[in-house]
């Protein structure tokens, strides 16, 4: 975690992108470029960089009145839809930056049409409501027989809303485009103004399906800018929450490739296994989602259950999961489907710094409870999922098999730790402080930052960046060579949050 001054560069603008481009040609990471409004109509921008332990920051503001800056993604193209997730909520305009279409808000008309300045809803003093663009998207590519297959933003099954348009020529997919539109619910914009406690039940709601990793992250940046520590009892009863949250998503993932290949029996089997962790959650802390567990400076309680207990039902589960996967992963027909299917080429996702499972199916392989270790994960031992080449569907199916292993394995860790510390305490007080923090956790679907600053005890910005944000960017380039049949596995192989992307 970084709490200011530590940790943060500030440049020029004009020196942004390339202080940024030369930081990532010696190795570091891109991991993010967010727009905060600033004091008296001022904008600060900041890219954040990881490498090794460490997380460092390059800031620049942008004075009142400014509305371009140099564009980094002509140098760092992974930074192509940041800069146009701020242009769609900052109005801010990334100079060189080809495609500053519509991302994450759509607006209706522009200031020569509509006659006014662009509006701003990413300030806090921007308008509350505006009017969204619904337009079909255009298309890209041209041609005999060439047409396009608007696929949401509603569709069948349990799936988030999102945007999709596939330019086809039958079956194969040359292009396609993404907008998450329709799941913005200015995220970023409701923290301002709220106390932290408030704060901690904003973040379990951003991306529901991992609260825990974002309660966690949200209050390592707040703890970090108090410069409080956790109690260990609090910090291994997180890792627990958080260990069983990654297995349900990965279990989830899992069910999803069965039920598009026809796998009935493996689907009911996973499906099963899926909801036993869901209700060892509820009864552990009373919410299926651990809602309520974490909050600033520690946990609420500690597990409703007796350890020997929570062992014998994590025992069960590894010892059910592994022998269904096993079995799965010897279904030639279930195989066929994923194997060669979305692929993510190696060098693509090393380049992107693509996040969790997708990029360590991919050899991007950073997983920050090895590479920058917080809470009980400093002490805890654990042999990180293999980082394999293929980068296909059946690769980060794999890794999530794999990484479902090492997750009840350190929930078990926990738990027998836990005995040292039978009375706690499990928080400790945090007091305010003001500063800005930056707090991480590797969640299911990879590295999940938190930038917070806090004034006069409240929060006075706060902006989550998902793994499921930055990886997206990826999913329309996985579908070279594949078939609209494959959509279904490219999908759920990606486990995207259509939630955490837009915000």
């Amino acid at each position: 975690m970084i709490a200011s001054p530590h940790g943060v560069v500030v440049v020029r603008p004009d020196d942004l992108a390339g202080t940024v481009a030369s930081s990532v040609g010696r190795g570091r990471r891109f991991a993010g470029l967010f727009a905060f409004a600033g004091a008296a109509g001022a904008t600060t921008l900041r890219a954040v960089l990881a490498g090794g332990r460490s997380l460092d920051i390059v800031e620049a503001v942008l004075p009142r009145g400014a509305d371009t800056y140099p564009a980094l993604s002509p140098s760092v193209p992974a930074a192509a839809w940041y800069e146009r997730e701020i242009h769609d909520l900052f109005g801010l305009v990334a100079a060189g930056q080809p495609r500053l279409d519509p991302l994450v808000l759509p607006l209706a008309g522009t200031p020569e049409v509509a006659g006014a300045a662009r509006p701003r809803p990413g300030r806090p003093d921007g308008p509350r409501v505006v009017d969204l663009d619904t337009a079909a998207l255009p298309r890209h590519v041209g041609g005999e027989g060439v047409f396009t297959i608007p696929y949401g933003p509603v569709r069948s099954g349990v799936f988030e809303a999102v945007e999709y348009v596939v330019e086809t020529v039958g079956e194969h997919i040359p292009h396609l485009r993404v907008r998450p539109y329709p799941k913005h619910r200015g995220a970023a914009r409701r923290f301002a103004g709220m106390g932290v406690a408030d704060g901690v039940l904003l973040a379990e709601r951003v991306e529901g399906t991992a609260s825990v990793a974002h309660a966690t992250a949200f209050c390592q940046a707040v703890e970090a800018i108090a410069a409080t520590e956790p109690p260990p009892g609090a910090q291994l009863v997180r890792v627990l929450h958080a260990e069983l949250e990654r297995v349900a998503n990965h279990l989830d993932t899992v069910v999803r490739h069965t039920e598009g290949s026809g796998q009935a029996v493996a689907n009911a089997r996973m499906s099963m296994h899926k909801e036993r962790v869901l209700r060892l959650q509820a009864r552990l802390c009373g919410h299926r989602f651990a809602r309520g567990v974490v909050v600033a400076g520690g946990v609420a309680a500690p597990p409703r259950l007796p350890p020997a207990e929570i062992l014998a039902a994590l025992d069960a589960l590894q010892r059910d999961v592994e022998d269904d996967g096993r079995l799965l992963m010897q279904t030639p027909s279930f195989l066929d489907r994923l194997r060669g299917t979305g692929v993510v080429p190696a060098p693509t996702a090393v380049d992107h710094g693509a996040l969790g499972p997708v990029g360590r199916a991919s050899g991007a392989g950073e997983d920050v409870r090895v590479s920058r270790p917080y809470g009980a994960y400093r002490r805890l031992g654990f042999e990180p999922a293999e980082i394999l080449l293929d980068g296909d569907a059946l690769a980060r199916q794999v890794v999530r098999l794999d990484e479902i292993s090492t997750s009840l394995h350190l929930a078990r860790q926990a738990v027998d730790e836990l005995s040292e510390h039978p009375g706690g305490p499990w928080r400790t007080r945090v007091a305010h402080a003001d500063g800005f923090g930056v707090g991480w956790v590797e969640a299911p679907h990879g590295e999940l930052l938190y930038l917070v600053a806090t004034e006069g005890g409240r929060i006075q910005q706060a902006k989550a960046r998902s793994a499921s944000f930055h990886n997206l960017a990826l999913f329309g380039q996985a579908f070279r060579g594949d078939i609209f049949t494959d959509f279904v596995f490219i999908e759920a192989s990606f486990g995207t949050s259509m939630a955490g992307v837009a915000g």
